[in-house]
This record gives structure tokens, sequence and C-alpha cells, in this order.
């Protein structure tokens, strides 16, 4: 008997530990005047982008949802009509494994819209495969798309009293690695037929959200526009719907009892989007409502300098 009561003291420690570590929940307190602004969330028909949308659009921000499934974002545009009141949410078709894709999305919204406040690089997946461009597909949705999209659309930013630009990575850019040569030659970052190669792919496409951040923001001194990096925490959402069958049985249980929510997921996203006073925190690094101080190799200079100018070269803007 002693020792079951020896192992429940432990499995409640730990858990009591885990709560309060990787499974942190944090509350945004942001109270800013939103009316009238403008956001486009990429992946906004589910998750912690729908989240995101759902509390913006009540704030009354006009809200765009970038997302490939027109049939799935009108059923998330009506239930955020449903729960805010608000009409000023609406879909505009987005790939963000097809360069053009991204370019017809970008003319499309610089035509139809006057403004822009608010770009949430929300998307992401963990997956093998390729992009249209042949690109990884973690590589090019995670990262790629997104540099993209926020390079053709920083000049409307600009035109912003105060605009953001937030991108969603992971405290899984720890473990990840940028190899050069291997991108050039192969246009990938990592990729195998087993999850856990394809999951170090996506550690290095969360590194490459986190390396962009910090090289934009220096590209963005002197202007109005700030940008951050964000950990939602470990959400249960839909991005890890490609794994195997077997690893969601085993994922399940764990995410049933410990993950957060889509909406206590998007607490640091909306922190980084309504909070005042955090534009001198402009290129960091933030997690539960706060800002992280990142590894070394979140904040190296040369590699965030380089991934921007490779970046560049296979979008095709240079």
């Amino acid at each position: 008997m002693i020792h079951l009561i020896i192992a429940g003291v432990l499995v409640a420690a730990l858990y009591v530990v885990l709560v309060e570590t990787l499974f942190k929940k944090s509350k945004c307190k942001g109270t800013a005047d939103m009316t009238g602004k403008t956001a486009i969330i990429t992946g906004g028909n589910t998750g912690i982008g729908k989240a995101t949308a759902l509390d913006l659009a009540g704030r009354g921000v006009r809200v765009i949802l970038a997302c490939r499934n027109q049939k799935r974002a009108e059923a998330a545009i009506n239930d955020i009509k449903k729960a805010t009141g608000s009409n000023d949410i609406l879909f505009m078709e987005l790939d963000l494994g097809s360069l053009k894709s991204v370019r017809a999305f970008a003319k499309n919204f610089l035509k139809s819209e006057s403004r822009l406040d608010l770009l949430i690089n929300n998307a992401g997946l963990v997956a093998d495969g390729r992009t249209e461009d042949g690109f990884g597909i973690e590589f090019g949705v995670n990262h790629l798309g997104h540099f993209l999209l926020t390079c053709l659309l920083l000049d409307r930013l600009k035109e912003s009293p105060a605009a953001r630009i937030i991108t969603l990575s992971s405290m899984a850019y720890r473990w990840g690695k940028i190899d050069f040569d291997s991108l050039v030659a192969t246009k990938d970052l990592g990729s195998g037929r087993y999850s856990w190669q394809f999951f170090q792919a996506y550690c290095n496409s969360k590194l490459c959200n986190v390396l962009f951040t910090h090289e934009l923001a220096k590209r963005l001194k002197g202007t109005n526009v700030t940008c951050y990096s964000v950990h939602p925490g470990v959400v249960k959402t839909e991005l890890s719907r490609h794994v195997s069958l077997w690893q969601k049985v085993f994922i399940e249980p764990v995410a049933r009892l410990l993950f957060l929510d889509p909406k206590t997921g998007a607490q640091t996203t909306l922190h980084c989007a309504v909070q005042e006073g955090i534009e001198h925190f402009s290129g960091r690094h933030f997690s539960c409502c706060a800002v992280e101080k990142v590894s070394a190799k979140g904040n190296d200079d040369a590699v965030a300098k380089k991934l921007w100018e490779v970046s560049e070269r296979l979008s095709g803007l240079s």
C-alpha cells in the first residue's frame, strides 16, 4: 500500500510541475481600443487561429481569414459571427504551400482592402511531403510562404499608425538547425518517411520563424511596424493531423489531460496583438504573455541575415 501512495504522490507532483511549466496557462490582459483595425490571420479557420479571430472580432477588428479551405472558413465565420455579433469577417483564399497563391492573395488583398494593422502568421503543420513549388512542406508552409506574404504586405502595414506582425513559432525552435547547403541543394530543411524525421524538420522551420522575426525587426527600425514571435504553449490543435495512427493513439490521452485548448493557446498571440507598450520588444520572442529569452541560436545575427537572403532568392523576391 505504501508503494501505491508514494507512486500516487509522485504522479500528482509530476502533474503539478507539468501544469506549471510545460503546460502553463496565461491570459491576455490588453484592453487597447482595436475598433476599425484590420487583421489577417493565416489558418484562421481552426484551432489557435480561429480562437484568435473570435477574440479580435469581439474587439471590433475587421478579420480576414486567410485559408485554403473555403467551406471550413465559412463555417468558422458563421461561428464567430454568432459568438460576437460582428459581421466584419471574411474569407480570402490562401495556400501557403504555393508561392503563386501567396502572390495572388497579396494582390487581391491590396486591391480590395485599404488598411492592414495586424498580420498574424498563424498557420503551421507537422507533415512530410513537398509544396507545389517543390519545397519541403514544413519549410515551405511554416516559413517561406509566410516570409513572402509578409514581404508583399509590408508597404501596406507601414501605412498603419501602429502595425504589428506576429509569427507563431514554438519552443521546438530550440531543437532546430539550419543547413543552408542542404536547403539550397534540396529546397528542404529535413525530410524522411519516419515521424521523428519530419518532427526535426518542424523544429527547423520553427527556428526559421524566430530568426525571421529577429531579422525583420532590424529591417523595420525607424518604421511604425513592430514584430514578435510567439510560443503559444502545447496546444491541442490539428497541427499533428498528419502523424501516424499509432502516434495519435499515444498522444490523444496526454492531450486530453494536459494540452491547452485553442482559446488558452491564443492568449500570447493576443497579448502581442493588443497589449500597449510592448513596441520596444520588437523582434523578441514571447511565451505565456511575456518576453522570453531565446537560446543563442535564436538570435544569431549572421544566420538570421543569411536566412533572409536565401529566403528572398527562393521566394523569387531577388
